[in-house]
């Protein structure tokens, strides 16, 4: 292996810092930057090459946008990938970019690997575990997480080593983008109570800015996979493109939580994700409709594992393809169409329809006799069995001093233990 080290670069100022350290601190001879489209802005995207050229980088970009949204956009919908309330985006790049970035390394004969990551955020964790999982035996730096550095003190690095960056101190967003979402962090975003300036905002409307007239869209899912708006059938990016301007016009997206990180800081974090939050809430309206209880409650279970596992970016893990291979047994019955409304921020389920539905109107209506209402006494009678037992124990321990408590409330203890219904 000759003495060269792969960059996982983004065109940022973490990243951007990297190259000349990597040459005259860790005393590289070649720096291989590697930049990964995942749907970041084109020109974002060229600035990343032309910043790598212009200081002496052997530069690649890979265009990995048709597997992004295949591979991991669409397995996250079938999961309900969700993190503390908003859609897994970030997280969700990563791993691919990972890959992307050890699939250069054997093919220019690397054996080390560097990124921007600080020492204080998730994405550390999740590119280290697939560089290292794929190339146990390569060398990774990480320059910031090492030197303790701040954004100021990076901002003042790149200035003293000409390296081009965008960022001041007097104004410092951090953005991460790709077609999945899109996240603001950084400056006075850190602080808990500051309201996001709206021009921190580039994928969605204001609620007040939104158009007047609210939007109906119809999208048609087939095994829990997304495949057409409006009746027409779409590949995977475009239709993902599409409703981010769609529901993006309509201010559907915006996130702002206090997020857990893996360290157990809590971050405050914006994020916008149009497309995403539409199909996660039309694909849960179209489960609610094919799936059966017992599989909703259970799943339920399953896709929050799996949203943790993906959130750590642990997309090898064995148990994750465990949990993939119940949730795709199920999403083979989720298929069938949902219609939504979008207006001024909100997202409504207007209806679902489904061959595969397992409702039955004429079981269900109230002017219906062909379900037999007489059926449920039994049941009825023997709902909660063991909780009226517990009272009645309960009662007797009060009346021989336990004290007892009911969920009701002191006012109902007179009541306790009181000859009832046999059970």
């Amino acid at each position: 292996m000759s003495n060269k080290v792969v960059l996982v670069y983004s065109g940022g100022l973490d990243t951007s810092v990297c190259i000349p350290m990597m040459k005259e601190e860790y005393g590289f001879d070649e720096v291989v930057t590697v930049t990964v489209d995942v749907g970041q802005p084109a020109e974002d995207v060229q600035e990343a090459a032309d910043k790598a050229a212009a200081m002496g980088t052997t530069h690649f970009t890979v265009d990995a946008k048709e597997e992004f949204v295949k591979y991991l956009c669409f397995p996250s919908i079938k999961a309900n990938g969700d993190y503390e309330g908003y859609p897994l985006s970030t997280a969700i790049a990563r791993p691919l970019i990972a890959l992307k970035a050890v699939e250069k390394a054997k093919e220019v004969g690397a054996n080390a690997f560097g990124h921007g990551c600080t020492g204080k955020g998730n994405d550390q964790f999740r590119i280290e575990f697939v560089l290292s999982a794929l190339m146990p035996d390569a060398r990774i730096i990480a320059p910031m997480r090492e030197k303790n550095m701040t954004r100021s003190e990076e901002i003042e690095y790149a200035q003293a080593h000409g390296v081009p960056i965008g960022q001041s101190k007097e104004k410092i967003w951090s953005i991460d983008e790709n077609l999945w979402g899109r996240s603001i962090e950084g400056g006075r975003l850190e602080e808990p109570n500051y309201t996001p300036p709206e021009e921190i905002f580039r994928w969605t409307r204001s609620p007040e800015n939104a158009p007047d007239e609210s939007r109906t869209l119809e999208i048609a899912f087939e095994e829990g996979v997304p495949v057409s708006v409006d009746g027409d059938r779409l590949d995977p990016v475009e239709l993902v493109v599409q409703l981010n301007r769609i529901a993006g016009e309509h201010g559907v997206g915006r996130v702002d939580i206090m997020e857990d990180r893996m360290l157990g800081l809590k971050v405050r974090e914006n994020y916008e994700c149009p497309a995403a939050v539409t199909l996660l809430t039309a694909h849960k309206a179209l489960e609610a409709l094919v799936l059966t209880r017992e599989e909703l409650r259970f799943k339920a279970l399953v896709d929050q594992e799996w949203g943790r596992l993906a959130y750590e970016g642990l997309w090898l893990h064995p148990l994750k393809e465990d949990l993939d291979a119940f949730i795709n047994h199920t999403q083979m019955r989720v298929s069938g169409i949902v219609r939504l409304k979008l207006y001024k921020g909100s997202l409504t389920v207007l209806g679902r329809d489904s061959q595969l539905a397992l409702y039955n109107e004429d079981l269900a209506s109230f002017d219906s006799k062909t379900f037999d209402q007489s059926l449920s006494a039994g049941n009825v009678r023997t709902h909660g069995m063991q909780a009226k037992m517990f009272q009645q124990v309960a009662g007797l321990e009060h009346r021989l001093g336990g004290g007892a408590r009911t969920a009701l409330g002191p006012a109902i203890e007179e009541h306790i233990g009181e000859a009832g219904e046999p059970i």
